[in-house]
């Protein structure tokens, strides 16, 4: 780290330098734990660089990381691996935007291995989600199969630990 003076911080380049400057804009980490070799004044800049990478689109949304298990109703929170017939011309793309066009898709992603997309929702009950998987997804031409699986617990969401206690009850390795 090379500090210029209070106003200025030496940062990393690409894709590291952007998420150091966006956590140590959300106060995330603090000057000391940043790497080196672009400057900026830490607040004009940074407003700059953020608003810049939200015009461009690079930047989509800020989102809260609620931990659900705190709150007197929780969502039910259900994965869907879908197998799909790639579109002559569409490939998965024209499946998987008709897919993500469902409101009660959260997230949907193109995927290596023995399914093609994963998809997550939410619903107030496993039978609300059943019922999307078996009356819209199932359903939709080109969807081969699907199977589905309902979250029972997060422990850590998007890098962010949801459970409490301090105790760290990980075996000790001695030599």
């Amino acid at each position: 780290l090379h500090e210029l003076s209070a106003d200025f911080v030496v940062l990393g380049e690409g894709y590291q330098a952007m998420e150091e400057i966006i956590s140590f804009a959300k106060g995330k980490i603090e000057k000391n734990k940043i790497s080196s070799v672009a400057y900026f004044d830490n607040d004009k800049f940074v407003k700059n660089e953020i608003n810049e990478l939200e015009q461009k689109g690079i930047i989509k949304a800020y989102q809260a990381i609620i931990n659900e298990e705190m709150l007197d109703q929780s969502l039910v929170t259900t994965v869907i691996e879908v197998k799909v017939i790639p579109e002559h011309e569409g490939g998965f793309d024209r499946i998987a935007q008709r897919i993500s066009k469902y409101s009660e898709v959260e997230s949907l992603f193109l995927m290596s291995g023995t399914f093609d997309l994963l998809v997550f929702i939410k619903g107030k009950t496993m039978h609300e989600a059943a019922k999307f998987v078996s009356e819209k997804l199932a359903t939709m031409s080109g969807v081969t199969s699907t199977a589905t699986h309902f979250m029972m617990k997060s422990y850590k969401l998007n890098g962010i630990e949801m459970y409490s206690g301090d105790k760290d009850e990980r075996l000790k390795i001695s030599p």
